[in-house]
């Protein structure tokens, strides 16, 4: 199996496994509070699924993949960091331009979340493409 597969498919079930952890017990109730107003009885899980399949490729392509070159995990972390801001503030900030009482404290919380987990699994991605290498 071709490096970059393999790092995405290790990147993916990083990924998944934190942003379940993250919705379903750590911010569940936070965005019951916040979002109430706004949220389906049961996700789109369709939606969801290409989701996190498009953004692990972004993860990979941007993040994973180019920080190989570097021999220090910082890189990944910082670019991962930044990806995950810019990625979540463009939903967040296009919400605060197209939805009534989008509140800021969301956006806050999905800003920092953001840059947490795309950090976190992009060192879980750098490590396991250094490992097999």
């Amino acid at each position: 199996m071709p490096l970059n597969v393999k790092l995405y498919f290790v990147t993916l079930l990083a990924f998944l496994a934190m942003d379940a952890v993250w919705l379903g017990l750590i911010a569940r109730g936070f965005y019951a509070r916040q979002l109430g107003f706004l949220l389906r009885d049961q996700p789109n899980w369709t939606a969801a699924l290409v989701f996190y399949l498009l953004f692990v490729v972004g993860v990979v392509v941007f993040v994973v993949a180019p920080s190989l070159q570097s021999d220090s995990w910082i890189r990944p972390v910082l670019l991962g960091a930044l990806f995950g801001v810019v990625s979540y503030a463009a939903y967040d900030l296009t919400n605060h331009a197209t939805v009534n009482n989008w509140p800021w404290i969301v956006t806050v919380v999905d800003l920092c979340w953001g840059a947490l987990v795309t950090a976190s699994v992009s060192a879980v991605g750098f490590f396991a493409g250094k490992a097999w290498s």
